[in-house]
């Protein structure tokens, strides 16, 4: 007998519990690892450069038995089980909108004999099992946290013993990443590219990941979230890690502060399961009567090319072009930017962000852009409005990252480096002049606010 595992968003060998009940399924004829290029998920960007880095490294670390096939995955599966007589499909869970669909597509289009088994998921702690005593979902982040911590998570599965790969199916042809259009990036993605990086923060990184995580000029961040994105390290690694540094270090360090932030993304990725609606629509709907501006015009072109005129966004939105990725301070300043000083409904820049970032992910891509937008999980809504030149000066103080991405203001020292229009020759190498006014949008999105409340309020009071 031979299982299929069909990978997704689980490239790895360690820590894989969906490969676990493969191996425990499998008979004489062993574990056959699958990808399905799925047309629907298959766009030209550095994120796709960035999948097929990963399955590269994949399919050394599975000794080469790795098969790949073009098509849709109700198409493809029911083919490959006949084809080597497998007799069970193991996944780990999916949780997105477009997952849940195509797995139960998926199910439907299996023979009736053989099932689709999914086990764990891409989070310590799978979406829709942390609940109220009353069994309704959390909407604010830190009561879930709170709960999330005391439901727990188990040690990271083992690598199972014996383990025996099929082999035998051809498999059709995966571009290289040099093939592929999109962003290059310094960290190439894989499961041992994961661990190193891992064991490097953990090292270096983390002790002072609570100061410098917000720091755009520095090497704060662990630079796991293209990893976790592809699954060549799962979350349960990483709290398993933390959890064996946290007795020799205080709680002050930056341990609770990286798992703070694990912990967001598996906050998203509840609320999403819960209202799968809200991967691009407004969670809450008290701002339904919110006026926006055309998601279109010379302004909104500026912000995407970076060309604004202010220094902290446009070095936010020339990384995410260059390298597929921006640092998280800069990711909200620059959707506020969009949001409250271009008037844009936030899914318009939603989804260029997923048309670029390598680490898209929907859940936290579109719950951050509505916890800027006010419209999602937090309850300090549209009220706060980041202002770009105090961002860029707070958290790039000396302006070492916008003179990085923006060469046009190379020349200008410092942390003036943030207002160019009060250098004499600030703008003399064609860096633009600002297309708005801050201070003017602010109190213009202020009053649009305003009004979208007393709209909502209105038929409330005619009751």
């Amino acid at each position: 007998m031979t299982s299929v595992l069909w990978l997704r968003r689980d490239l790895r060998l360690q820590d894989h519990p969906a490969l676990v009940s493969a191996h425990g399924s499998a008979g004489t004829g062993g574990v056959l690892p699958v990808f399905v290029v799925d047309p629907q998920l298959w766009h030209p960007t550095g994120r796709t450069r960035a999948l097929v880095e990963a399955l590269e490294s994949l399919n050394e670390t599975y000794d080469g038995a790795l098969v790949i096939r073009h098509g849709h995955p109700a198409d493809v599966l029911p083919r490959l089980v006949r084809e080597v007589g497998a007799t069970s499909v193991h996944v780990s869970r999916e949780t997105t909108p477009y997952g849940r669909r195509r797995d139960d597509q998926v199910r439907a289009a299996l023979p009736a004999a053989v099932p689709l088994v999914a086990t764990g998921s891409p989070y310590a702690v799978t979406p829709g099992r942390v609940l109220k005593g009353d069994g309704s979902p959390y909407r604010v982040f830190t009561p879930f946290a709170r709960a999330w911590r005391t439901h727990g998570w188990p040690r990271p599965a083992e690598v199972p013993s014996g383990l025996r790969w099929s082999r035998g199916p051809e498999s059709d042809p995966l571009p290289t990443a040099e093939d592929v259009d999109g962003q290059s990036a310094d960290r190439a993605v894989g499961e041992r590219q994961a661990h190193a990086r891992w064991a490097e923060f953990l090292t270096a990184g983390v002790a002072s990941y609570g100061e410098e995580r917000d720091r755009a000029d520095v090497d704060g961040t662990s630079g796991m979230s293209v990893q976790l994105h592809f699954g060549t390290i799962h979350p349960r690694t990483l709290l398993a890690d933390l959890a064996d540094l946290d007795g020799a270090m205080s709680r002050d360090t930056g341990v609770e502060a990286f798992m703070n932030e694990l912990c967001w993304r598996e906050f998203y990725a509840d609320v999403l399961w819960h209202d799968p609606g809200s991967a691009w629509s407004d969670l809450r709907t008290d701002l339904a009567g919110m006026v926006y501006d055309a998601p279109e015009g010379p302004h909104v072109a500026a912000w995407r090319e970076g060309r604004t005129g202010y220094p902290f966004v446009d070095a936010g939105m020339r990384q995410l072009a260059r390298e597929g990725w921006m640092h998280n301070r800069a990711r909200m300043v620059t959707a506020s930017f969009l949001v409250k000083d271009l008037h844009v409904w936030w899914p318009h820049g939603a989804q260029h962000f997923m048309a670029h970032l390598r680490d898209g992910d929907i859940a936290s891509n579109s719950h951050g852009w509505q916890w800027v937008a006010g419209t999602g999980t937090d309850a300090a809504p549209y009220v706060r409005v980041f202002n770009p030149v105090l961002q860029g000066e707070r958290f790039d103080p000396r302006g070492d990252y916008v003179r990085r991405y923006v060469p046009e203001l190379a020349h200008v020292d410092g942390p003036a480096v943030h207002r160019p229009w009060d250098v004499p020759d600030g703008l003399a190498h064609g860096y633009p002049d600002r297309v708005v006014d801050h201070a003017a949008e602010r109190r213009e999105a202020l009053r649009r606010f305003a009004e979208a409340r007393r709209t909502a309020a209105a038929p409330a009071r005619q009751n």
